[in-house]
């Protein structure tokens, strides 16, 4: 698949900034993840750039009309599963089973708190945020409140991983990414 493709079909079915800046943002965490591990980061990061395509425009079918929109750009079989896993439990039955579709599944709403706590700082950046005032801010559960800090902790779980070692660890990514978010929301504009 072509970057290109994948960015209209993105901006086909998101139009508001805010979707297309998560996704954006997820799939740069995503490519991290994947050079930490040792795995494509292409592909990690195509998963996290359309985990939510059909959120926007379709909400209430969300992970259910992703395979038909994927189908638009004859995305693979592990693509589409990998964006359905990112739902399970909530509007899937696609279980994350690979290492991939296991972060993916964490990440997704922790990206969103990370955010958030970045746009009320000073700065508002992650780049001078510490895994501390991340803590704080996922424990007040008004904070940020439509992101689900169960599904960040059901991750935690299915990853094997301390919650705050996934807490850090996707802060590291986004701070390491945050200046190529940027770039990528201004390329696309």
């Amino acid at each position: 698949m072509e970057r290109k493709d994948t960015i209209n079909l993105l901006k086909k079915y998101n139009k508001e900034e805010f979707h297309i800046r998560h996704a954006l943002t997820v799939e740069s965490v995503m490519e991290y993840f994947a050079k930490k591990y040792g795995y494509d980061e292409n592909f990690w990061g195509l998963a996290g750039l359309l985990h939510d395509i059909d959120y926007e425009q379709y909400p209430e079918q969300h992970c259910q009309k992703a395979p038909e929109l994927l189908k638009e750009i004859n995305a693979d079989d592990d693509l589409v599963r990998a964006v359905c896993s990112h739902g399970y439990g909530v509007c899937s039955d696609v279980k994350p089973e690979h290492l991939m579709e296991k972060i993916l599944f964490a990440v997704d709403e922790l990206t969103g708190i990370i955010w958030a706590a970045a746009k009320m700082r000073p700065s508002k950046s992650t780049k001078d945020m510490e895994l501390s005032s991340l803590k704080k801010k996922f424990k007040d559960k008004k904070f940020a409140a439509g992101c689900s800090r169960d599904m960040i902790r059901r991750g935690a779980e299915q990853l094997d991983w301390e919650l705050d070692d996934l807490l850090n660890q996707t802060l590291e990514a986004m701070k390491s990414c945050e200046d190529e978010i940027e770039e990528k929301l201004l390329e696309i504009n």
